[in-house]
């Protein structure tokens, strides 16, 4: 992938295309603190931040918290994100993933003004065992309010979940969302805005009651090239946002 082959070059061009906001993903984590403060340097000459990153359960364990503190504050981060987890169906493992890991590191990265939070993809929003509760309901249910639950939104329309209601059932908890469509057609190739999510409504509620402070744009593929892919889906959005 061009981020992971040239971060620097690819942030450059995303930048050009009018994208505001990026969201780092797993491979800045091997990043050196050095090469972490010149990133800022670099979205802060381009005007752009980067207010999440995406990690492994590695970043919210005791013994990585301080790695992930000084990175995270070195980019100018304000949320670390779980990118994923277990496809389990294990209510207790979700339970305790809340309780037990992402409980204590939010509490820990509060002190430097960190949040956390934790990014669902399909499995989240099937029920557990015996017809049970949704992992990302148990989630919500043994994480702090203020922990945030980013919503990948194709993920969770291809299982049937209805995305207004999931938003407006944790205001506040919705602190940013992956603008990623699904068509049932297409899946994931399709480009944001024509697929089918209702953007509309769910960008409105995102806005009023989910808490929202910004927007991500997510593709997987499409059959135009990357650079392509986020220009068209840019331009899809500020179309839908005007």
């Amino acid at each position: 992938m061009a981020l992971a082959a040239d971060p620097v070059g690819t942030v450059k061009k995303v930048a050009g295309m009018g994208y505001q906001v990026v969201e780092f993903y797993a491979p800045y984590y091997n990043w050196t603190l050095e090469q972490a403060k010149d990133m800022k340097k670099v979205l802060d000459d381009l005007g752009i931040k980067c207010h999440s990153t995406h990690n492994s359960l590695a970043s919210f364990q005791p013994a990585n918290y301080q790695k992930t503190i000084d990175l995270n504050s070195a980019i100018g981060g304000k949320y670390v994100v779980l990118a994923s987890s277990s496809q389990t169906k294990d209510p207790d493992y979700w339970k305790k993933l809340g309780a037990e890991t992402l409980t204590p590191a939010l509490e820990k990265f509060r002190t430097v003004g960190l949040g956390a939070g934790y990014h669902n993809h399909q499995y989240e929003f099937v029920p557990t065992n015996n017809n049970g509760p949704r992992a990302v309901e148990i989630l919500a249910a043994n994480t702090p309010k203020d922990f945030m639950m980013q919503f990948d939104v194709g993920t969770a329309v291809e299982m049937g979940a209805d995305p207004v209601a999931w938003v407006k059932a944790n205001p506040g908890r919705i602190k940013s969302m992956h603008l990623k469509d699904w068509s049932k057609a297409d899946g994931y190739k399709v480009l944001f805005g024509e697929g089918e999510v209702p953007w509309k409504p769910l960008l409105d509620a995102a806005i009023k009651t989910g808490g929202a402070e910004y927007f991500l744009i997510e593709q997987e593929g499409s059959r135009y090239s990357e650079f392509e892919t986020a220009q068209r889906c840019l331009e899809n959005y500020k179309k839908l946002m005007a």
